[in-house]
């Protein structure tokens, strides 16, 4: 798909970038010469995982924020503008889930997985729109779930969150399409991770899982990257309004 000269001097912001899929996703856009900002709330890792970056692509670095707040999301893409002098691609990766029967869900636990999940994507794509609207281009992924079409136990607010991330996606590339700005998404099913490992360690948990996915097996990090990397790439230019299911066939059943 993509070729070490795809990417070479385009403007990144991954959030979430320090871990997980969000951390893959920043390595490869630096393999194929991105310069690259991911921003998160821990400063020791996003600074670790920026020195990881930085032996593959030099123009890497990190911004500390919390998606929740939008007064700290319009700093943090205003900086992200400043430093790279514009923005081409925006990662909207940083997501939380707090797994708890839809009986025991509390206000706090409802706020915090719809304030990161969903009102975090939706300031974050309004302020990096605001500039990419400026200069006429810009490509938005967002990456919702597996979980926006299908319910799962335990998830109640988790589900509520990337479903909105699905429509939200819709919305804003009909609106923004004149502005020449791609919004689309990415829907991943369970990832295998170190931070999923504890859930698969169950196996009564990771035996149900598998046996919803027709390929029989987990995604990887790099199964969600080639998504997002399609999407980011000059291949799909008149691709706007999509998600795309990786999700090993199980929402095709």
């Amino acid at each position: 798909m993509a070729d070490d000269r795809c990417f070479a001097g385009q403007k990144v912001l991954v959030t979430g970038g320090s871990k997980g899929i969000g951390k893959d996703i920043a390595k490869t856009f630096a393999e194929y010469g991105a310069e690259v900002i991911i921003t998160g709330r821990k400063e020791e890792v996003l600074a670790e995982t920026v020195k990881e970056i930085k032996d593959i692509h030099n123009v890497c670095s990190y911004l500390q924020a919390d998606v929740t707040q939008v007064q700290e999301i319009y700093g943090m893409v205003d900086n992200a503008v400043k430093r790279m002098g514009n923005l081409d691609i925006l990662v909207n990766n940083a997501g939380i889930n707090i797994t708890k029967p839809a009986l025991e869900v509390t206000e706090e636990d409802w706020d915090q997985v719809l304030d990161t999940n969903l009102k975090g994507t939706f300031f974050t794509s309004q302020r990096a729109a605001s500039y990419m609207a400026d200069q006429g281009l810009g490509k938005i992924i967002n990456i919702a779930s597996q979980m926006a079409f299908v319910g799962f136990y335990d998830r109640a607010a988790y589900c509520s969150s990337k479903g909105g991330v699905v429509q939200q996606t819709k919305a804003l590339a009909i609106e923004w399409a004149p502005m020449n700005i791609n919004v689309n998404a990415v829907a991943p099913t369970f990832i295998e991770t170190e931070l999923t490992k504890k859930m698969f360690d169950d196996e009564a948990f990771s035996k149900d899982i598998m046996s919803r996915i027709p390929l029989g097996k987990l995604a990887q990090p790099k199964d969600v990257t080639g998504a997002v990397l399609y999407l980011a790439s000059p291949w799909a230019d008149f691709v706007t309004g999509e998600t795309i299911k990786v999700d090993g066939g199980w929402t095709a059943i």
